[in-house]
């Protein structure tokens, strides 16, 4: 039975307590608990720690059946044999019960179609949703369950139509979430590309996006998203425009990025999966150094992916093209190990680095530290917030994004979406209302790997307009339905 009535829930209930990424990721990423088919595990008591993921792929069809969905089955199971999670896999909607996915870390939704769940079985996978449940879509999970509101928010969009299987250019816009970090700017493969009856852009965290010049038939007048994620309704949920043909599931690069998604819906990942419109590169694959000087001893080595990685020290890379006073600046950073940087805000201009150290303030990236002294600190001043910081924060050798928020004399820091520190300025040598920002190369011993610096100037967007960067906190997510408005890709 379809859902035609109602608008999609607004509730919003806690994230069901799990492993923090740094325990999940020491680990070797998804830590398993034996398998088990559905309906025979308990549900486990919210307040035990979980000991691994268990992932449900559903795949039922009331409309057409692709004949990939047994190689994305089998591509699934794979990925859970090699990276420690255990996969169960039904078209038996009946499972859509709050006991049994109460069972699940995430369920996978593979190119399932029509309408395929009744009204008793859409209310338990809000439920399991709404209490800190995972979802992700696989190709035409978009093209299902159409007169279900609710469902259209949390799979971000709904199919069109598509044009003939054919080679296409996908564009990545997020280097830092685990479902695109092993990919280049662009990334060239044959599927069958969906057209989606409205961009999501808005409401999603766009991951990538075709290139409707290089193929035939899209019709999204150049702004197609084609993978994306959100935090929807005290959930996540990642989508994947992918997978309609059978040799997806044999590409390497197609399973790395099924995998990331599943590894980030989980929990066992972090992103920052917040919307993110209008910001203008400063630092890029395109940019360039050419409006960054370094002051100070060491350098930074740039990569053809771009990536910059901090050489010798200690110093500090500065961007010297105009003072700034209120933005939102975000930027994807790496630590090797043991490693130590930070990010400078608010200082002049100046050939001396220590320049900043006396009149700006940093903000840390060294997780080894004392309290005001490790990542998300503003170094020597304030402490982040530890447990959100430590539930937040991926381990070294693995992408973490930082937005660092000022306006006037407050300076706030998001590690991966999430707010880690909130801080107010109250010496006027060191005010924030103008100066610069820089990366700081800190030693010999120290490599900490810097990519997609963005900045995004407060008043022309912000929460209420085109650009949202609002807020996320450890426990907030947001929820509606999928959106029609579009925003520039950056």
């Amino acid at each position: 039975m379809r859902r035609k009535t109602g608008t999609p829930r607004t509730s919003r209930v806690p994230r069901r307590p799990g492993r923090t990424a740094l325990t999940a990721v020491a680990s070797a990423v998804l830590l398993i608990a034996s398998a088990a088919l559905p309906g025979q595990a308990a549900a486990t008591e919210p307040e035990q720690p979980r000991e691994g993921e268990h992932v449900l792929v559903f795949s039922k069809t009331e409309g057409f059946r692709h004949d990939s969905i047994p190689d994305g089955i089998a591509a699934l199971k794979e990925l859970g044999a090699e990276n420690g999670f255990t996969v169960d896999a039904t078209e038996d909607a009946a499972v859509f019960t709050p006991d049994r996915l109460a069972e699940y870390d995430a369920v996978v939704f593979l190119s399932t179609t029509g309408d395929v769940l009744d009204e008793h079985q859409q209310e338990a996978f809000e439920g399991y949703i709404q209490e800190g449940g995972a979802y992700a879509g696989v190709h035409a999970a978009a093209d299902t369950e159409y007169e279900w509101p609710w469902y259209g928010g949390l799979v971000g969009a709904w199919f069109d139509s598509h044009p003939a299987i054919q080679p296409a250019t996908v564009e990545v816009e997020d280097h830092a979430h685990p479902s695109t970090a092993h990919l280049g700017g662009t990334w060239d493969r044959v599927d069958e590309w969906y057209n989606y009856r409205s961009s999501p852009r808005e409401n999603v965290h766009v991951l990538a996006a075709l290139d409707e010049g290089s193929y035939a038939g899209g019709n999204m007048d150049g702004d197609h998203p084609i993978a994306w994620c959100q935090e929807y309704e005290g959930g996540r949920a990642f989508y994947t425009g992918g997978g309609h043909t059978k040799e997806s599931y044999a590409d390497e690069a197609f399973r790395a990025h099924l995998l990331g998604g599943i590894r980030w819906a989980t929990g066992a990942a972090q992103a920052d999966c917040r919307p993110e419109n209008g910001y203008t590169p400063i630092y890029d694959s395109g940019t360039g150094l050419q409006e960054w000087k370094q002051a100070g001893p060491g350098h930074f080595e740039e990569a053809g992916d771009g990536t910059l990685t901090t050489v010798g020290g200690m110093g500090l890379l500065w961007h010297q093209t105009e003072q700034l006073t209120g933005y939102s600046l975000k930027f994807d950073w790496k630590l090797a190990g043991d490693d130590n940087s930070g990010v400078f805000v608010g200082f002049p201009a100046s050939d001396d680095p220590f320049s900043a150290v006396d009149n700006g303030y940093e903000v840390q990236i060294d997780a080894t530290d004392v309290p005001e002294k490790t990542t998300g600190s503003v170094y020597g001043f304030q402490s982040a917030d530890l447990e959100a910081r430590d539930a937040a924060l991926n381990p070294p050798g693995e992408w973490n994004t930082y937005e660092i928020r000022v306006e006037g004399e407050r300076l706030q820091v998001h590690l991966n979406g999430v707010q880690i520190n909130d801080f107010t300025n109250t010496d006027p040598a060191r005010s924030l209302t103008d100066g610069y920002i820089g990366l700081q190369n800190h030693g010999d011993e120290d490599e900490v790997a810097f990519r997609d610096v963005r900045l995004l100037p407060l008043g022309q967007g912000g929460p209420g307009g085109s650009t949202r960067v609002e807020s996320t906190g450890p426990e907030e997510a947001r929820g509606g339905k999928g959106g029609t408005g579009r925003g520039p890709a950056r």
